[in-house]
């Protein structure tokens, strides 16, 4: 088969089909600037972050240049990466993470990321991987003493043809996005245009895949409340996130949907709060046909009480570009927030 590839590839292509589509990638949005008075970008991400998930400890995980046919990227011929930052630290570093021997560095394609920790405090990073342009999930064992990741498990799967992000919810367990219902390009390419709506959620386990909610026009970012009772999922082009209930077998039933007016990529909970922020695409167009004299822009959302009849919805951050290009996740831990972009820089603040 050909390359598989994400969810960009197609849309440069698409951009020329009508308004319907203009208004799916909010082709004519501009965004005014919301600034941060203590932020600074982080040394060592040039080339993307696209994910961001931070251990109750302050140890946080960047996943790094992520790359895609049809995707601008600032460092093509690199492999992406895992990046640690330890925000207790009084000025933090992002360091790479070595990862164990046998598993090829030189294909590694991170996409969306997830932590679980153990019973026994195990602590598990799961990867969405594209090597190749395929797609996988690895799993890793986090070993902190060393600063090293050690590879367990790569997990490939028919239903998982086309995935986005992951939220782990047991050793080998996880939710998954599909941003596509095909790997094929040529049928991407026709599933977006036509809107289709088939993209999923799957829940994997060793003994049991299955998909337990469907109908997303761009399945993408995904998340779990505190009390573990709900999943959010982000629906990129059709500007939503979904409130799915969690049952015993797994199963997820929808709630509700909250209706925004941006391009929702990946969703963090602020662990003091419940707070669902979203790193948000405004203009969807500036971020798949790349231009530097255009660039794309940036916004975080914080979402409060979303489980209520009328969340509030605040906008956090919010650049035209001109620092920031490309918001994908906005993650905060303790008064501190990161934003990691989609092929950009990535973003260190105090709130």
């Amino acid at each position: 088969s050909r390359a598989q590839m994400c969810l960009s590839t197609l849309l440069g292509g698409l951009l020329l089909q009508g308004g319907k589509l203009e208004n799916r990638l909010k082709a004519s949005r501009e965004v005014e600037s919301v600034d941060l008075p203590n932020c600074h970008l982080i040394k060592g991400i040039e080339a993307g972050a696209e994910d961001i998930d931070i251990l109750p400890n302050g140890l946080a995980f960047f996943s790094v240049g992520l790359k895609c046919p049809g995707l601008h990227s600032f460092a093509p011929d690199k492999p992406g990466g895992i990046l640690m930052m330890d925000l207790n630290e009084e000025n933090p570093r992002a360091l790479e993470l070595r990862v164990s021997r046998g598993f090829n560095l030189a294909s590694f394609n991170p996409h969306g990321i997830s932590t679980f920790i153990d019973s026994d405090d195990t602590v598990y990073l799961f990867v969405v991987n594209h090597p190749e342009f395929k797609n996988t999930v690895e799993i890793f064992k986090f070993e902190e003493e060393e600063n090293s990741l050690l590879h367990l498990k790569t997990i490939k799967h028919e239903l998982l043809p086309s995935v986005n992000d992951i939220i782990a919810v047991g050793p080998e367990h996880f939710y998954a996005t599909n941003d596509h219902y095909f790997s094929d390009p040529f049928l991407k390419y026709l599933e977006t245009y036509l809107n289709l709506h088939w993209t999923n959620v799957v829940y994997y386990s060793p003994n049991e895949v299955k998909v337990v909610a469907e109908g997303f026009d761009s399945a993408n970012g995904i998340n779990i409340s505190p009390d573990k009772k709900y999943i959010y999922v982000a629906d990129i082009l059709a500007h939503e996130i979904h409130v799915l209930e969690k049952h015993p077998n797994m199963n997820l039933t929808q709630l509700k949907v909250l209706k925004l007016d941006t391009l929702v990529d990946n969703l963090s909970i602020d662990p003091s709060s419940g707070d669902v922020l979203v790193g948000c695409h405004p203009n969807g167009q500036k971020l798949f046909v790349y231009d530097p004299k255009n660039p794309p822009s940036s916004e975080v959302l914080r979402i409060q009480n979303i489980l209520s009849e009328k969340p509030t919805v605040t906008t956090v951050y919010a650049n035209n570009g001109s620092v920031l290009q490309g918001s994908s996740v906005a993650s905060v831990y303790d008064k501190k927030l990161l934003i990691g972009t989609l092929y950009h820089r990535a973003l260190y603040c105090e709130l």
